[in-house]
């Protein structure tokens, strides 16, 4: 019987096996196919009060030329070395000094950036250069040029969230570099959202990055007012409190295929009640106070903090200010894989 110690005979004949490079399932069934799923990962912490000094003290030691792209790996600890907030997510929180330019190039993983810290930092992206304000949510779809400057007085820094490691299960990493560290650009600043981010779309509307939403930077001000006002026309979810989540306009689905994302608003005082879901996450501290619970694990986060939730784990939050918390997941894959799940405490 599959998990007990295999008798003489079993032994001597799996050692045949190996020989052949074969092995018996029935005695690792329950590993590779178990009752629930368990992650090797736990939630993990990372206080931007303590990395941001560190941040700046690499830009003392490198520029961002010379690092191609100037990032901190936040690194799950769980397992070391792999540069994974989570097991299928990347997370890193990326520095661009006044007057710097991060060189253009392309990848096949998808990138999100959401804007910490810095008022007149830029990203370009195919063609078109966006502003970035704190609390933006700016996108760099597969494969498209793109690359980041600061035009201001003060440092700028953003988290980055990508999915190699989805992309480097399929040993389908690589990137290419640009002729010019600055791409030219092609459209005027605004054009993205202006065609698809008023309600309004092009009269045969199909996106230049495929899967892709066409719009690249969904503005915080927008956002935040939205949350706001949905908080107040109706009772928040007891396990979601007021969420809305970012959309590709074209068909309604996730921003990007691999990377689903949100912003959630909870009210002082407020308290979720305890879920789990199969995706793993990313939860990023906008504005606000609070703790998380993640499978009994408590964590008090603050403004700019960082904290990595695996998936199956039971969650709750709770606010002791008005908290804004934006999140990006895998979720968009396991639901087009037919495999999210998610339950719900009673």
């Amino acid at each position: 019987m599959a998990g007990n110690i295999p008798s003489p005979h079993r032994r001597a004949f799996y050692q045949r096996l190996a020989a052949f490079d074969a092995a018996p399932l029935w005695e690792v069934l329950g590993n590779i196919v178990p009752r629930q799923p368990a992650s090797r990962y736990h939630a993990h912490q990372w206080h931007y009060s303590r990395l941001r000094p560190l941040l700046l003290e690499a830009g003392d030691l490198l520029t961002a030329e010379e690092a191609e792209r100037r990032v901190l790996v936040l690194e799950n600890p769980s397992c070391p070395g792999q540069s994974r907030a989570t097991p299928s997510l990347y997370a890193g929180l990326q520095l661009i000094l006044p007057g710097e330019t991060a060189p253009a190039h392309r990848h096949t993983p998808s990138a999100l950036r959401f804007l910490i810290e810095g008022e007149r930092g830029y990203t370009s992206v195919g063609g078109e250069r966006t502003t970035m304000r704190e609390g933006d949510f700016v996108i760099t779809p597969a494969w498209a040029w793109h690359d980041h400057g600061n035009d201001g007085d003060e440092p700028v820094i953003w988290l980055d969230g990508l999915d190699i490691p989805v992309i480097s299960y399929f040993e389908s990493v690589f990137s290419d570099p640009h002729e010019e560290s600055r791409q030219p650009l092609s459209r005027p600043e605004g054009d993205s959202l202006a065609r698809y981010g008023q309600n309004l779309l092009p009269i045969n509307a199909r996106s230049p990055y495929g899967p892709t939403t066409p719009i690249f930077n969904y503005p915080y001000e927008r956002t935040r007012d939205a949350l706001i006002k949905a908080a107040l026309g109706a009772a928040p979810d007891e396990y979601w409190g007021t969420t809305l989540r970012y959309a590709n306009p074209i068909d309604g689905g996730w921003p990007m295929p691999t990377l689903a994302t949100w912003m959630t608003h909870l009210r002082k005082g407020e308290r979720t009640r305890a879920l789990r879901s199969t995706d793993s996450q990313v939860m990023h501290v906008v504005e606000g106070r609070g703790e998380i619970s993640v499978d009994g694990q408590v964590m008090s986060f603050g403004p700019k903090d960082v904290i990595a939730i695996p998936g199956w784990q039971w969650r709750t939050l709770s606010a002791s200010e008005d908290c804004f918390l934006f999140f990006f997941s895998d979720r968009a894959l396991h639901e087009k894989l037919g495999f999210h799940r998610e339950e719900r405490q009673s």
